[in-house]
């Protein structure tokens, strides 16, 4: 099966990859310009952007949105991630949490469409942690998103920038085997058109 990915983020793509590919699932990226609504509700943009996005592919199209949440500040900055780095920086957020608990949490939203449905489908998934002291690692091919270098997630001591792609990709399939946003679309898929997974 083929499923095209709206998307200018190659290393999403990659990401993706990596869940679907076991299955037998092909992922195809259509890098697409997508408008980004105005909302901190990571479901809200997915949906948003997928009806934006089949129209132009008419094929098994998915979206990703993703959010980063920190407790302590009521969430912020939620959807609003790319604006924050590109205005705070980490070493901003990194002040904003001084003194404060650390604890924080990734928050994916894959929206998918086909010819066969008359609204999205929409799987969410969460990744808990906290947040480092200082920047930590380097950015390296399996990131896609310079939060990897002061994220360390739950039940480790590295950031996902200070992990070697051997013991990120270890971390995923021990902590996300069933949590992530591509097990979950394989899963309904099973479930409710299995003819697609023999194309």
């Amino acid at each position: 099966m083929d499923i095209y990915f709206a998307t200018t983020n190659q290393r999403k793509v990659q990401s993706l990859q990596r869940d679907l590919g076991k299955y037998g699932i092909s992922v195809i990226q259509q890098p697409i310009e997508l408008v980004e609504p105005r909302s901190s509700d990571v479901r809200d943009i997915a949906q948003a952007k997928i009806l934006q996005a089949y129209p132009l592919i008419h094929k098994p199209t998915i979206v990703i949105d993703s959010g980063f949440y920190i407790d302590a500040l009521n969430g912020f900055p939620r959807a609003y991630v790319n604006f924050s780095l590109e205005t705070i920086g980490l070493e901003g957020i990194l002040k904003l949490v001084e003194g404060k608990p650390r604890n924080c949490e990734f928050r994916d939203c894959l929206a998918y469409m086909d010819e066969s449905l008359e609204k999205p489908e929409l799987f969410l998934s969460h990744v808990r942690g906290k947040i480092a002291i200082r920047v930590q690692g380097f950015m390296q091919e399996h990131l896609w998103s310079e939060l990897g270098l002061i994220f360390i997630p739950e039940g480790s001591k590295k950031t996902h920038a200070e992990m070697t792609k051997e013991e990120y990709l270890e971390w995923r399939k021990i902590s996300r085997e069933n949590d992530s946003p591509g097990k979950k679309l394989y899963d309904w898929i099973s479930a409710n058109k299995p003819h697609y997974l023999k194309r």
